[in-house]
C-alpha cells in the first residue's frame, strides 16, 4: 500500500471507514491491533475503555504513534476474532473501536460487529 492510498482511506469518515474495515477483513480473513505486553486501549471521556482494531498492518501501524509507539502490529485471524476474542472482549467491558485514525473510529457493540462480519462473511 502506498502512502497516497493510506491517507485517502484514513481520511475518510469513521462509518466509510467502518464499512472498509468489514469488507477488506472478510477478504483477508485478517484483523490487526496494536500489542505490546497487552493490547492497546483508548477511553472515552466517560472511562469507557475500548480496543482498537484495523484492516491492515500499515493503518495499525499509522497509528502507533505517543502512548503507542512502543506497539508493534499484530495480526488476528478473523475466525479467531470472531469466535474468541470479540465474546471475551464482551466479558471484560470493552468495545471494539474500528479503524481509529488519531482521531475518531467507529465505537459499536460487539453483537453488531459479529452480525456485520458474518454478514459479509455469507457473501462470499
Amino acid at each position: 500500500m502506498n502512502q497516497k492510498e493510506l491517507e485517502s482511506v484514513i481520511n475518510r469518515p469513521a462509518s466509510i471507514r467502518y464499512e472498509y474495515f468489514i469488507k477488506k477483513v472478510v477478504d483477508t480473513e485478517e484483523v490487526w491491533g496494536l500489542y505490546e505486553n497487552g493490547w492497546s486501549v483508548t477511553e472515552d471521556e466517560k472511562g469507557n475503555k475500548s480496543l482498537p482494531f484495523w484492516p491492515k498492518k500499515e493503518f495499525a501501524e499509522y497509528c502507533a504513534t505517543d502512548d503507542w509507539k512502543i506497539y508493534s502490529s499484530e495480526r488476528i485471524d478473523l475466525y479467531e476474532f470472531i469466535d474468541e476474542f470479540l465474546p471475551n472482549l464482551k466479558t471484560e467491558g470493552y468495545k471494539p473501536s474500528i479503524f481509529f485514525n488519531k482521531v475518531d473510529s467507529a465505537v459499536l457493540n460487539v453483537e453488531i460487529l459479529i452480525e456485520d462480519l458474518k454478514a459479509e462473511l455469507e457473501r462470499y
